[in-house]
């Protein structure tokens, strides 16, 4: 009796999660165009807005804080670290979102459009997951320690940003404008251009 009402049991649960399963619904094809702007946007935002090198190393240069701290008073030294601690949280939180932007592309549209293989995939994900626990490492090591104290989670975590943003950039190559050089070479010989 027992092990008949288990079965039903799994069977009812199987049922409930093909029928899970069909009413999902997948990523419409049409209509899709603004979830490529927002994700090749978010690329842009991290590539050249929050991940240049000269931008990390200024947030979190212990230069500048050595200066404060051996030429002013301990509570412009104190406001001092508690706005670069406001500065580098508000670092962390911007690229977080912008991955997350990245990274709902990446489950929703990339595959019905990117060819990636299933190991680049697996390294995707494994790269997002890094990223997105890097970010959370980095905010409680913030909250604990300052900015200066999260020098190797920094370095992580613009690691595995690059590999994501390199991935998404091969994603989304298709919305790069062509280059102008190919129509010039197909103009015609008296110098019209096409």
């Amino acid at each position: 009796m027992i092990a008949l009402l288990l079965y039903l049991l799994v069977g009812v649960g199987l049922l409930v999660f093909l029928w899970l399963l069909a009413r999902r619904k997948g990523a419409p094809v049409e209509g899709c165009g603004r979830q490529f702007v927002e994700a090749r946007q978010a690329l842009r935002t991290l590539q050249e807005g929050l991940l240049p090198d000269n931008l990390i190393q200024r947030i979190f240069d212990r230069d500048d804080f050595r200066y404060v701290m051996a030429s002013s008073p301990a509570d412009i030294a104190e406001l001092f670290l508690q706005e670069r601690r406001r500065i580098s949280l508000m670092w962390v939180r911007r690229v977080r979102c912008e991955v997350r932007n990245l990274m709902q592309f990446h489950l929703d549209y990339s595959r019905l459009h990117a060819k990636l293989s299933l190991l680049t995939e697996i390294r995707l994900g494994l790269d997002f997951a890094v990223l997105l626990l890097a970010c959370r490492a980095l905010r409680i090591l913030l909250y604990l320690r300052g900015p200066y104290g999260a020098r190797a989670v920094v370095g992580v975590m613009t690691a595995a940003a690059g590999r994501v943003c390199a991935a998404s950039e091969k994603s989304l190559a298709f919305l790069n404008p062509p280059a102008l050089g190919s129509f010039r070479r197909d103009s015609a010989g008296d110098g019209a251009a096409i």
